[in-house]
């Protein structure tokens, strides 16, 4: 096993184990990384299977491939806390996402499946949509003491 710095796993594991996740983490970056240039095959959900497996065998190599590469990098600033995605890539994200939606849908309906399918389609186009919305943009804070009763500064009267 690689020599793996700073790695107390919460579980003991065996030397095949920590192996078989490396492996498995090795083969998803190779598959976002493929991802990130070929149309339809998805890059993050790769890249967060590999994050869990080298978290739980080897850390360094989620920081090494992952979080110091060129390739990835870029797409991590999403995923810092208080994040927003723009507002330009958000609307973007609405278009392609519902494009693709209504394309399937219709392909779907005109191919025969069942009607659900096509519905199940669009809920869950539906779904993200709420999801980019409300996660996407930048939370509205409250002036500090608004409607609470509370004086501005934060101490009690």
């Amino acid at each position: 096993m690689p020599n793996c710095p700073n790695n107390i796993p919460k579980t003991p594991m065996n030397a095949m184990t920590r192996w078989v996740l490396v492996l498995v983490g090795l083969a998803c970056v190779g598959l976002g990384a493929l991802g990130a240039f070929v149309p339809g095959l998805p890059t993050t959900v790769f890249l967060i299977v590999a994050c869990w497996c080298f978290a739980r065998s080897c850390p360094w190599l989620e920081r090494r491939l992952i979080r110091e590469s060129r390739l990835f990098r870029p797409f991590l600033v999403y995923l810092q806390p208080g994040a927003v995605m723009p507002t330009r890539v958000r609307i973007a994200t609405l278009v392609v996402m519902w494009t693709a939606a209504s394309i399937s849908a219709i392909s779907l309906w005109q191919a025969g499946a069942s009607s659900w399918v096509p519905l199940t389609v669009i809920l869950a186009v539906c779904v993200g949509t709420i999801f980019v919305n409300r996660f996407g943009r930048p939370r509205q804070v409250a002036a500090a003491g608004s409607g609470t009763g509370q004086p501005a500064s934060g101490m009690r009267g």
